[in-house]
């Protein structure tokens, strides 16, 4: 079908919300535990820990298991990464009212950072062990990234596209951005958006912890994750997945959908200057800050809030605030910054995409959620931090930044807005 002709940008709007994450396994019980402060890290009590002494032995592991959620076929033919999506797409756009869309107007932009890695992984030891007769038949369509795309799309039914933006830690938040373009040209009415992520595998756990991007605090998992705290010592892996449903404001309107937030812009930029560390002083982060907000036809001064990207990691944390400082100048006074990550871990292709709906529920229920474990203030992150609780959104229009970044010089920040 061709795209839908427009006149002008047309605005978009979030109008169903879905997560499972490591501090609940919908996305009210995740937003009620980001409120309340809890964290979601925890010891892993798995056999493989030990089997190969993993220097790193706890993470942001799922609150409820995906077989409590799926059928036993559901998880048996998806990998992890798969099943979260289903699990908080569903959500979404039962949230939504499961709107009444044609499928060539209905799409899906799934990021995920790694894929399927556990299928990978599992599949080859079977093959290492067993032979090739008893590798499993599904096993390439769940290894490969674009699966859990392409397992919500069958699942809906959606036909103007099924994408899968593989850009490591901003996949989620690249995911929605590409929604939002979708829809603004006319190509989709609705898109089922966000990101997902199932890491959490000795693999993974083993490299990041030989590159020294993840805390060791094996006797404080709770502690581990403190953005900006001097003592901060590394992230702590996570996993989950966050799901928005997106809609051409009018599509919306004309069926009265309950509405969060305004999806306004989206700024994208690279850094060019290293494989996994940002460039120190934040340019490229800075340019996708002021693009997201030229984008969504705002000022600089408009933003008042900004989820931050924010992963606990010495270097990182220090040149997100560089970065802030550069794209908003003297206003970053007026700031109100958070750190979800803190409660989470760093949820990876997922992570943008989590922090957008927290993002959404912020500026829907005009709270702003702390920041946890910030015990000493490193003097060098000069940010108004939330902490000790959330923090209530002055009224009026607010508008907020997502940011996100990741390993190869991505930086994609997501602005949103009241809706009224």
């Amino acid at each position: 079908m061709s795209p839908t002709p427009t006149t002008s940008p047309r605005r978009v709007v979030v109008t169903g919300i879905g997560a499972t994450t490591p501090v609940g396994g919908t996305a009210p019980e995740t937003w009620e535990a980001i409120l309340a402060g809890r964290s979601g890290v925890r010891p892993l009590t798995q056999e493989w820990v030990a089997e190969h002494e993993l220097p790193v032995t706890f993470a942001g592991q799922l609150h409820t298991s995906p077989a409590d959620v799926l059928t036993k076929v559901e998880v048996r033919r998806n990998d992890p990464a798969g099943q979260y999506a289903l699990i908080a797409a569903r959500e979404a756009w039962a949230d939504a009212g499961r709107p009444e869309v044609e499928p060539e107007r209905l799409g899906v932009a799934m990021g995920s950072g790694i894929g399927g890695v556990w299928t990978l992984l599992d599949q080859w030891e079977v093959l290492r062990t067993r032979g090739p007769r008893r590798v499993f038949p599904l096993t390439v369509p769940m290894l490969m990234p674009n699966g859990p795309a392409a397992a919500v799309s069958l699942d809906l039914g959606a036909r103007a596209g099924a994408h899968c933006p593989v850009s490591a830690c901003a996949s989620g938040a690249e995911g929605m951005g590409l929604a939002l373009q979708m829809i603004r040209s006319g190509r989709a009415d609705v898109m089922v958006a966000g990101g997902t992520e199932a890491a959490i595998h000795p693999l993974p756990i083993a490299a990041f912890a030989a590159m020294t991007a993840l805390s060791g605090r094996n006797d404080a998992p709770e502690r581990a994750s403190r953005p900006y705290d001097v003592d901060r010592d590394g992230f702590v892996l996570g996993e989950g997945a966050g799901v928005f449903v997106l809609e051409a404001e009018e599509h919306a309107l004309a069926r009265g959908a309950t509405i969060y937030a305004e999806l306004a812009g989206v700024g994208m930029s690279s850094d060019a200057y290293h494989i996994t560390a940002g460039e120190p002083e934040g340019a490229g982060a800075a340019r996708a800050m002021e693009e997201a907000v030229s984008d969504a036809g705002l000022a600089m001064t408009d933003i008042l809030h900004v989820n931050a990207h924010a992963t606990s990691t010495p270097v990182g944390d220090l040149a997100e605030t560089r970065a802030i400082h550069r794209a908003f100048g003297a206003h970053t006074a007026n700031l109100a910054v958070t750190a979800t990550k803190s409660m989470t871990g760093h949820l990876l292709g997922a992570a943008g995409a989590l922090e957008a709906v927290l993002t959404a529920l912020t500026l829907h229920d005009r709270r702003i959620p702390a920041t946890i474990n910030l015990d000493n203030r490193d003097p060098e992150i000069d940010l108004d931090v939330v902490t000790g609780g959330p923090r209530s959104l002055p009224e009026g229009d607010v508008a907020a930044i997502n940011n996100s970044f990741g390993f190869g010089g991505v930086n994609v920040a997501l602005a949103l807005k009241t809706y009224r």
